[in-house]
């Protein structure tokens, strides 16, 4: 029985109620006291609560007693673990000897599957309690824990998870730690939910013109198929843009889609990033491994940026992975299974590569079953004046500015420049054009000093590299002279393979000065 008494507040009152409720020979379970309340659990008697109330009611200054359902800690206890359980990942309470002490409803039932996956019987959920959370999961955990949050990739019922665990301290008044397991597969969703800032859909690729509404519908139709797709066009051209239009207008839009830049990584780093990795695969590598983007694309779409600069090695993988959907982590004997849209691109001409055994024969088939064009601005001048205006509205969205409006003279420069650099060049120069811009329209003289200005920093290495009193040794200069080396190299060898070849250097080399330097196109 559950007493919720109202009374005055003064002093001795809380004592008189005690004594009231002893004086009928009443257990007393639980106390919880407030300001001119006062809360009691009773254990189970024959005393009725008519009786009770009668007793209390005599006591001075008691105005109100009534039963109630539960305790104001145990509605709180109630909330919380409704709350928690609620949440859809696994999280499970240890102590501080690794000991279970409780879990919310995804854990109950990720145990119970895990335990009959391993063929060990069923174990009700209360028996959970007490056991050593290693004796459950195949977990590493060091003892005593640690003060720091730690993850780890763990295999619950034949499927990834990746485990975090986050220590209590002496300062929240317990010891032990919190787990929290989430699939590898809501953690694609999550990742690519990241990656993708805006909504991309076949509506958002701009442009009326007739190369552009034969891509649009293709996309539609292409979407509806699950067979492998490669984009082709020049860069800048948007082909990102088109595979994330695809993915959208497919059966897997609600899962995730992932991208991968395979210029942008060296080849071990690559291929990890691809496949994954075993606990211990390498020096430095993950406690308990990490999942690659196969298996983080799970039900999804993998997009593979520049392909043609995988190397013969990586391209091997790739096809062997093509043919069955099957793979290994790096350091790994078992193989796994994944359900992925795989969507390449290039903007390299992908037979040429093959007739100089640059590029798999083979691989070139298995990736080009479906293929797209992404036209090159110059043949869609049509389209300019729209693209135009969106990029005006969003750079004056973004930088907090009035929208200027772009005069005649300028649309008639901008339809007429050729775009080396297409869309992606088109974009920087009107943002710079609205950011330097004072007036309330852009005119064809902030388009040519915009555009002079990009064909200034893009200028050949002929000129020679000034060196001046802000260089303090030997080790600043040759980080400077890299940096305008490879910054002026890049806008005309796009890629690290090319940027390699020709500095006669490796691949890789050019990939981390790239990186060290943050150089990105």
């Amino acid at each position: 029985m559950r007493i919720e008494i109202k009374s005055e507040d003064r002093i001795g009152m809380s004592q008189e109620i005690l004594t009231a409720l002893t004086g009928l020979s009443l257990n007393i379970q639980a106390l919880e006291v407030s300001s001119q309340l006062m809360f009691v659990h009773l254990a189970q008697t024959a005393v009725p609560f008519e009786c009770i109330k009668q007793v209390l009611i005599q006591v001075p200054g008691v105005k109100l007693c009534k039963t109630i359902e539960l305790l104001p800690s145990e509605r709180r206890e109630r909330h919380l673990r409704a709350l928690v359980n609620r949440l859809p990942d696994a999280i499970i309470d240890i102590d501080i000897n690794a000991r279970v002490m409780a879990f919310n409803r995804a854990s109950e039932q990720l145990l119970s599957k895990h335990i009959n996956y391993k063929g060990l019987g069923s174990m009700e959920a209360g028996k959970f309690k007490g056991l050593k959370i290693t004796k459950l999961l195949d977990i590493d955990i060091s003892l005593p824990l640690l003060d720091k949050l730690s993850s780890q990739n763990v295999e619950i019922a034949g499927q990834s998870y990746i485990a975090e665990i986050s220590p209590i301290s002496e300062q929240e008044n317990s010891l032990g730690a919190v787990i929290s397991l989430k699939s590898v597969t809501s953690l694609g969703r999550q990742i690519s939910i990241l990656q993708t800032r805006d909504e991309q859909e076949i509506d958002n690729i701009i442009g009326q013109s007739a190369s552009i509404q034969l891509l649009k519908a293709q996309i539609t139709r292409f979407a509806e198929l699950e067979l492998p797709v490669l984009i082709q066009g020049e860069t800048g051209t948007g082909k990102e843009l088109i595979a994330r239009a695809l993915h959208s207008a497919s059966s897997r839009k609600q899962a995730p889609f992932l991208a991968l830049n395979c210029a942008a990584l060296p080849e071990h780093l690559l291929e990890s990033e691809l496949f994954g990795y075993a606990n211990g695969a390498f020096t430095g590598a993950k406690k308990g491994g990490k999942p690659g983007l196969l298996e983080l694309a799970e039900g999804g779409t993998l997009f593979l940026d520049e392909v043609a600069e995988m190397s013969p090695y990586l391209q091997a993988k790739l096809l062997r992975f093509l043919q069955d959907f099957k793979f290994r982590r790096l350091g790994s004997t078992k193989e796994l299974q994944a359900n992925v849209r795989v969507v390449s691109a290039t903007h390299q001409n992908l037979l040429a590569m093959i007739s100089k055994e640059k590029f798999r024969e083979d691989l070139f088939y298995r990736l080009n079953v479906l293929n797209l064009s992404s036209p090159p601005l110059r043949d869609r001048v049509e389209d300019i004046v729209l693209i135009a205006q969106h990029f005006v509205a969003i750079a004056a969205t973004k930088m907090n500015l009035p929208e200027p409006a772009i005069d005649e003279n300028a649309f008639q420069l901008l339809s007429s420049y050729q775009w080396p650099g297409n869309i992606r060049e088109l974009q920087s120069v009107l943002f710079r054009g609205v950011a330097l811009n004072d007036k309330s329209h852009i005119s064809a003289h902030d388009i040519q000093l915009a555009l002079a200005q990009f064909n200034q920093e893009n200028q050949s290495l002929d000129e020679p590299l000034v060196l001046n009193n802000e260089v303090q040794d030997w080790a600043s200069a040759q980080v400077k002279f890299e940096k305008q080396l490879l910054s002026s190299l890049y806008p005309y060898y796009p890629t690290t393979r090319k940027l390699a070849e020709r500095l006669k250097v490796s691949h890789n080399k050019i990939a981390m000065k790239l990186r060290q330097l943050d150089i990105k196109r």
